[in-house]
């Protein structure tokens, strides 16, 4: 497994699959691991992909301090690994957390951006956002799971938790309320459980960094040609068309009937991932 010593002594490591021109995938959380993705088998037909283990996941060791968990630490680990494997311009796709990393990484270090993919992402959390997650939640009262559901969700939004596996746990029980009624989220949930979770990542953003996250003006600046894919029923679609608005050099695809997993999602995975590779070769 490839990997790289930081600066600050840390482990970063990475998983490499297919063949081709190389394509860094940062997934979100945050704090999970590179699994999250699965395997992304379609991509990976037609580019090698370096899949990360963000810092404190997976192989990657934790930062020494338990707050260093800020975008900038992300997008410095991505600049890392480019710098490691000797890629001038890296094509980066983030997902989710992964979008909110890859954005400040590419307004930080414009000119070792290639080409971007910001998929299932936001540039900031707004009231449409959290009202299509309530709605998308309550719409499950009535099922069996949706009280303890309910309760899983309350427990991680107030911290209520003692280590990454009952965290784990917690977003096991939560994230069929994530699911429209009656789809099977068996294959989101197996690959979330798989990826783990990181209580200070997660904390530290809840606390730190989600209230007042907002990449509208940096974005302006960002000049790669950028692909911005979202699902019409995921709860970020307005925040894809918000990052679509504030860049200069923006394409904007919204995926009918797919949700916040495309490559997890049966059926989607192949519209999903058709349209990555489109952007990445045109």
């Amino acid at each position: 497994m490839p990997s790289l010593t930081t600066s600050d002594g840390r482990t970063l490591a990475w998983h490499e699959s297919g063949s081709g021109p190389p394509l860094l995938c940062h997934g979100g959380g945050p704090g999970s691991s590179s699994a999250y993705f699965g395997d992304l088998a379609e991509l990976a037909a037609e580019r090698t992909l370096l899949l990360l283990d963000p810092r404190g996941t997976g192989a990657s060791d934790p930062p020494a301090d338990p707050s260093a968990y800020d975008l900038e630490d992300y997008a410095a680990d991505i600049e890392a690994v480019r710098a490691q494997v000797g890629i001038e311009r890296l094509d980066l796709l983030g997902h989710s957390h992964g979008g909110f990393v890859a954005m400040t990484w590419a307004a930080t270090f414009a000119d070792h951006v290639g080409k971007l993919v910001l998929a299932s992402t936001a540039p900031r959390f707004t009231d449409a956002i959290r009202q299509a997650r309530k709605q998308r939640a309550a719409s499950h009262e009535g099922q069996p799971y949706f009280a303890d559901a309910m309760e899983a969700m309350r427990r991680r939004q107030e911290g209520r938790y003692a280590d990454d596996d009952e965290l784990t746990e917690l977003y096991r029980l939560e994230r069929i309320l994530s699911a429209p009624v009656g789809v099977d989220p068996t294959p989101v949930l197996e690959a979330l459980v798989r990826a783990g979770a990181n209580a200070d990542a997660l904390g530290h953003f809840n606390e730190r960094i989600a209230g007042s996250m907002d990449h509208r003006a940096a974005l302006a600046h960002v000049t790669t040609p950028t692909l911005v894919i979202a699902g019409a029923e995921d709860a970020f679609v307005s925040g894809a068309r918000e990052i679509a608005e504030a860049l200069p050099n923006g394409t904007l695809v919204i995926l009918p009937g797919v949700d916040h997993f495309p490559f997890l999602e049966p059926g989607h995975e192949g519209p999903w991932s058709h349209a990555v590779l489109e952007f990445l070769s045109g």
